[in-house]
């Protein structure tokens, strides 16, 4: 008796192990294959999310077909732990295994939503994109200013906390009163800026952000970013120019920013006041005067008149000899690089030529010529 039922236990036993190793291989199989998502998905893993929650989710939105066997898999190749918080695209028929790599690995953030805020000259605008997981075409669904009330399809997303990127992009050329202005319009930031940083400071660039991220922590942001590429600037500089400081570079990029906006023109529009500088001639470039007035706060909104041109201020460089005592505006990186190496040239004139670049000479005649050739274009641009 006693051995039958020790060779039924052993028989119990075999088909017991036969059946778990069964299991097992089905696990591992199901693991690494192929998932059951068939198109990608955005995901996101919240902060201090358990693996539980999260393989509960995935499960739930279809990405994988277990979450029993995904938490086992994160178990047994010790990655329970690892999991990292943020937003992620998943791609279609991705693996545990692999869906697992990514939301363990981190790296850059996606998001189907990204809100970005625009800083201009004259303008500030939120444009709020909705992108296609897999194929990246984003379409914007909703555009406002920042003094508009909120567009329902953006509101909706914010009250609904669904996941959003934020950005902050802020263009060459705009004074750190305009920045301020903007950021303190900014409905997704938290906090105030006591004072206005000293113009020139924050470096023009894109910021991701956080929602309620602080506009002070911002702006030292910007400041250390602006600091950074003017001191690489300064060492790479060329040494014949006749700078004597990391400042005064800075100053001329701000102008050299307010004069053109056509990148290949920088280099060369700062060689015509290196020129300038080097021959001991004054400047004679409107947007210091323009800065003399305003003090960088809003924009002028109409044109210079001649008693302004003639009006004696700090930064007037019509009247003063020399550069202007401080930035201009917030010249971005490439401003910079050119303000410290300048092209070659022999050029001391530049005036614009109608087509958003300028005419560049070496002598007052060739100027002049140039200068009626740009009046001829806008009078016939008045009388159509």
């Amino acid at each position: 008796m006693w051995r039958a039922l020790a060779s039924n236990m052993m028989t119990l036993l075999i088909v017991a192990a036969v059946m778990l190793i069964a299991v097992i291989g089905w696990g591992q199989r199901s693991y690494v294959s192929t998932g059951p998502l068939d198109a990608p998905i955005f995901f996101e893993v919240p902060r201090g999310a358990s693996l539980t929650r999260v393989a509960d989710a995935l499960e739930a939105e279809g990405v994988i077909s277990s979450a029993t066997i995904f938490r086992l898999g994160a178990q047994y190749t010790e990655q329970a732990g690892d999991l990292k918080f943020g937003n992620y695209e998943l791609p279609a028929g991705a693996s545990m295994a692999e869906v697992l790599d990514i939301l363990t690995t981190g790296g850059a953030a996606s998001f189907r939503y990204v809100a970005t805020y625009f800083i201009r000259v004259d303008s500030a605008e939120t444009r709020l994109t909705e992108r296609s997981a897999g194929d990246g075409r984003a379409e914007v669904v909703a555009s406002f200013a920042p003094e508009d009330p909120l567009p329902e399809p953006y509101a909706a997303l914010v009250a609904a906390g669904t996941p959003m990127a934020h950005r902050i992009s802020i263009a060459e050329g705009v004074t750190s009163w305009q920045i301020m202005d903007a950021l303190q319009k900014a409905d997704f930031l938290t906090g105030e800026i006591s004072a206005v940083p000293a113009e020139g400071s924050l470096a023009p660039d894109t910021y991701e952000v956080e929602r309620g991220a602080s506009r002070s922590a911002i702006v030292a942001r910007m400041a250390e970013a602006q600091t950074r590429i003017l001191a690489a600037a300064w060492e790479a500089r060329d040494p014949e120019i006749p700078l004597d400081s990391a400042e005064e570079a800075l100053i001329l990029a701000s102008i050299i920013e307010k004069e053109t906006s056509v990148p290949e023109e920088r280099d060369v529009v700062s060689s015509v006041f290196v020129n300038r500088l080097n021959r001991g001639m004054r400047l004679q470039t409107d947007p210091t005067v323009i800065y003399g007035i305003t003090n960088g706060v809003g924009t002028l909104g109409r044109g210079l008149r001649r008693s302004e041109l003639r009006g004696a201020t700090p930064y007037n460089t019509y009247v003063i000899p020399a550069l202007p005592p401080t930035p201009i505006a917030n010249p971005g990186r490439d401003a910079i690089l050119a303000a410290v190496q300048p092209a070659e040239t022999d050029y001391i004139f530049f005036v614009a030529d109608g087509t958003g670049g300028h005419a560049f000479a070496r002598t007052l005649v060739e100027h002049n010529e140039n200068v009626a050739r740009w009046r001829e274009i806008e009078r016939s641009r008045q009388a159509n």
